[in-house]
């Protein structure tokens, strides 16, 4: 890398299906200079998320192409003409995917940080960041889970289901099951995470191992994949059971409007409610979730949970490999030592 040079990952070609690393091409400019009303900051944290899949197939709110990716960050402020922001000010913004940005405090989601001592970075960007609110919302708000009840999460083992896990524990959920995609996986939610019970989607119908897995049924189900898993969801829980359905992973590289599960009335039948989660509207919730959280990740009885990858050259490879799910908790990219 290059001093007085900024990087940004841009988004050259719409994908078909999987995404692939030809789709995106690493751009440099000059650092820029703070306007008035502007700060520069050196972003030392990037994430990459599942929904950002969606945004590149272009269309309305999608990503444009050749110009740099959004996405969530945490930054350092270098120069500042902006009154609400001094130098060396430590600032979450949605401006990611570069090494450098200019932002205005308030604008798109850029806040400074409070910065927790005893709690590292990377949790501003996975369970103090919009992962973790993600499933603080889910569980507080759309689901509200309440102490002794029974939870099922999907892709368990990445940002919002490992999210999801803690806070629920923390609520006082009475048992847990969580699903993901290998065998290690199932034993990092089991053995680390304190899951009382997880399966392989890949060994057998979820549907089936789910009701293995929770033989007495559940409460609430946290959707990070739909599809298959919301079908087997559907089948298991109670009466009067809650669904809150945060992504569908399962859909994200291919058809974008599948059937309904078959066992949809089963939402009449048993008086569930199914209600999406976007992040965006529970913003609100955010000093809330550090209240509740901080005091917990100084004692080390939540982790951040996270797999970081170092360099914005390696952003793509980041992205694609949660795509994939090589990572266990939020993926992150690392820019600055």
């Amino acid at each position: 890398m290059t001093e007085n040079t900024a990087y940004a990952v841009h988004q050259i070609a719409r994908p078909h299906g999987f995404p692939a690393a030809t789709d995106f091409t690493l751009a440099r400019t000059p650092i820029p200079s703070p306007a008035p009303g502007t700060a520069l900051v050196q972003n030392l944290l990037l994430s990459v998320d599942p929904y950002h899949r969606g945004l590149m197939d272009g269309g309305e709110g999608g990503f444009e192409l050749n110009t740099p990716l959004e996405g969530r960050s945490v930054g350092r402020v270098l120069a500042s003409r902006d009154p609400g922001l001094r130098e060396g000010d430590l600032v979450f913004h949605r401006e990611g995917w570069r090494t450098h940005a200019l932002v205005t405090r308030g604008v798109n989601g850029t806040r400074m940080l409070r910065g927790h001592e005893g709690v590292p970075l990377e949790a501003y960007l996975s369970i103090l960041g919009g992962t973790g609110l993600t499933a603080y919302a889910a569980l507080t708000r759309t689901a509200g889970l309440r102490e002794g009840e029974d939870l099922f999460v999907s892709a368990a083992a990445g940002g919002v289901g490992t999210a999801t896990g803690h806070i629920a524990r923390l609520l006082g959920a009475r048992r847990i099951v969580g699903s993901a995609g290998s065998a290690a996986k199932v034993r990092h939610l089991t053995e680390v995470l304190g899951f009382d019970a997880a399966f392989d989607y890949h060994d057998g119908p979820v549907g089936e191992q789910l009701a293995k897995a929770a033989p007495e049924g559940i409460d609430v189900y946290v959707d990070n994949v739909g599809g298959d898993h919301l079908e087997g969801a559907i089948d298991v829980l109670r009466e009067f059971g809650r669904i809150a359905w945060v992504g569908g992973i399962s859909m994200y590289n291919g058809d974008r409007s599948p059937a309904a599960p078959r066992n949809l009335f089963e939402v009449v039948h048993k008086s569930l409610r199914l209600e999406g989660v976007l992040v965006r509207h529970h913003t609100n919730l955010q000093e809330e979730l550090e209240d509740f959280l901080v005091p917990h990740l100084r004692s080390g009885r939540v982790g951040t949970d996270t797999t970081v990858v170092q360099g914005i050259d390696r952003t793509v490879e980041a992205f694609l490999g949660m795509l994939r799910g090589d990572n266990l908790g939020k993926m992150l990219v690392r820019l600055d030592d």
